[in-house]
């Protein structure tokens, strides 16, 4: 049976991935259940009867999303792309703590894409949703949907509009991949891993040496990806500078040719392995903010501000000498136009300011600037989240309360002792206290077990005004990266539409798309 299997997986082309899904072991426990005698669906029952009957499937997913939308808020992300037919699509997912729902994708390729007409196809996805639970809209950071989320917050006042983070965080690092000290290490890089990719003996040869391990490769999609190579080339530099000098090399044909040459040259150089550690010092804490507001699996609202914080303060470490001021100046330069002119946004304050675990340590350190600071921005969202006066002054009154730990709710044992224990380890970033942690470092401590969603939820009942607002700003997500997730699958639907022309690609579209983000 297991051969069978194995044999379908390879005929078909399936990735074996696919073994892993739950729907996998569902749909074979059914057959066993049914016994012997049964008969797999024909393409064309796949393609009309049984595809209704999954729309109808998954739309009953939406119910258990509405209940969280209700309870928390949620997010509406959007983001453009084109497929391969060359329509420009725009993808709908809403984000909330039960995770991300596909909501729509809307073939705007007739369109014009002024702000006005983004602003009213997002507004209704927003009526849709329910105006009463979107509390905020994601988008990239172009000229037209900055806009288009003026637009909308005019229109709808307890609306906010928030460029995705990751996009910016994209930007921040193709910047800096442009400055003069970091744009010739990373075309070096790049020259170095097509080179070997190009050539197969050379591949092999390389894996020998790293122990099967592969290079990471530069994408046109994420500048991120160049950095993330350089971090590869230099986890393998040994193995690299093995290979150049081996017996693998030096009996190759390439060895002798003036590409081959400029390769070796490349590796062996210490010049170049000096500047790749110079981009790493620079880009790998930012890459760690990156990592942390481009997942979904908890939300980061409440993290980022801190996040980014410690990042330039570890880059303004990893400079700390007098020869690379100029160099750490341009850096930052490039930082705080980007981040500070689109990302300083009274949600992240607001966020902070509710994360105890992040807050409480502020006020024990009788840091009242900050502090401050973050109360304004909390202020501005309660203003703008909430137009009862009277309702507002009651949640101000009781966010006293929770700053100063005092009243029902906030005075509590449990609940004073608790953010200490929501993360005892310090922020990811300051373990990186030396290059070798830097580049070793994976995957971002940024959310512990018991998120500040959590906390509000065990013991905010005693002020219950604050808690509903409070849950509605921490369980924001920081980005619109769920929509890229869907871009591979869009276009394995739209290889199936060209070659299967009865197939309706809209609901291919909505069934693929949301039990994708749901194995996510």
């Amino acid at each position: 049976m297991d051969m069978q299997w194995a044999l379908w997986f390879m005929e078909c082309g399936v990735s074996f991935n696919a073994a892993n899904s739950r729907q996998f072991e569902i749909a074979c426990e059914a057959t066993a259940q049914y016994g012997s005698g049964y008969k797999p669906p024909t393409n064309q029952q796949l393609g009309d009867p049984l595809l209704q009957e999954c729309v109808k499937v998954t739309s009953d997913m939406r119910k258990d999303h509405e209940q969280a939308w209700k309870q928390y808020g949620c997010t509406l992300m959007s983001d453009g792309w084109t497929d391969m037919r060359g329509r420009h699509l725009i993808n709908f997912l809403v984000n909330s703590p039960e995770g991300t729902y596909f909501l729509e994708s809307v073939d705007a390729s007739s369109e014009v894409h002024s702000a006005t007409m983004l602003a009213d196809l997002l507004q209704e996805k927003i009526e849709d949703i329910g105006r009463d639970n979107v509390v905020q809209v994601v988008t990239d950071n172009g000229a037209n949907y900055k806009a288009a989320g003026k637009i909308l917050m005019d229109r709808i006042p307890t609306l906010f509009w928030s460029p995705c983070a990751a996009h910016c965080l994209d930007l921040i690092l193709e910047e800096i991949g442009n400055l003069k000290a970091f744009k010739k290490p990373i075309a070096r890089a790049k020259r170095v891993t097509n080179f070997i990719y190009r050539h197969g003996r050379l591949l092999s040869a390389m894996r020998a040496q790293t122990g099967g391990t592969d290079l990471v490769r530069t994408a046109k999609t994420r500048f991120a990806t160049s950095f993330l190579t350089l971090k590869s080339l230099y986890k393998n530099k040994d193995a690299l500078k093995s290979l150049f000098v081996s017996e693998a090399w030096t009996g190759n044909n390439l060895c002798t040719t003036a590409a081959g040459q400029q390769v070796q040259d490349i590796v062996l150089s210490t010049e170049f392995w000096n500047s790749v550690e110079d981009c790493l010092r620079a880009s790998a804490p930012l890459l760690i903010v990156l990592r942390a507001v481009d997942g979904d699996e908890k939300p980061a609202m409440p993290e980022v501000t801190t996040l980014m914080n410690h990042a330039k303060d570890r880059i303004k470490l990893s400079f700390n000498i007098s020869t690379k001021q100029g160099l750490l100046k341009r850096i930052m330069d490039i930082i705080e136009k980007r981040w500070v002119n689109q990302m300083e946004h009274p949600l992240y304050g607001a966020a902070l300011y509710l994360n105890p675990e992040k807050f409480y340590p502020l006020v024990k350190a009788n840091d009242d600037a900050t502090i401050g600071q973050l109360r304004g921005c909390f202020i501005e969202v309660l203003g703008r989240m909430i137009p009862d006066v009277e309702t507002q002054m009651k949640i101000n009154r009781q966010a006293i309360e929770y700053e100063e730990q005092r009243g029902e709710a906030f005075s509590n044992k449990m609940a004073k002792e608790s953010y200490d224990k929501m993360n005892p380890r310090k922020c990811c970033l300051s373990q990186l206290v030396n290059f070798s942690n830097l580049i070793a470092f994976q995957t971002p401590n940024m959310c512990c077990p018991f998120h500040p969603v959590d906390w509000w939820r065990s013991y905010g009942g005693r002020a219950i005004e604050l808690q509903r607002l409070a849950k509605r700003i921490v369980s924001l997500c920081a980005s619109s990266s769920g929509c890229e997730r869907c871009w591979s699958t869009f276009n394995f639907v739209s290889i199936l539409v060209i070659n299967n022309f009865y197939l309706d690609a809209y609901n291919l579209i909505f069934c693929f798309a949301s039990h994708l983000i749901f194995c996510l």
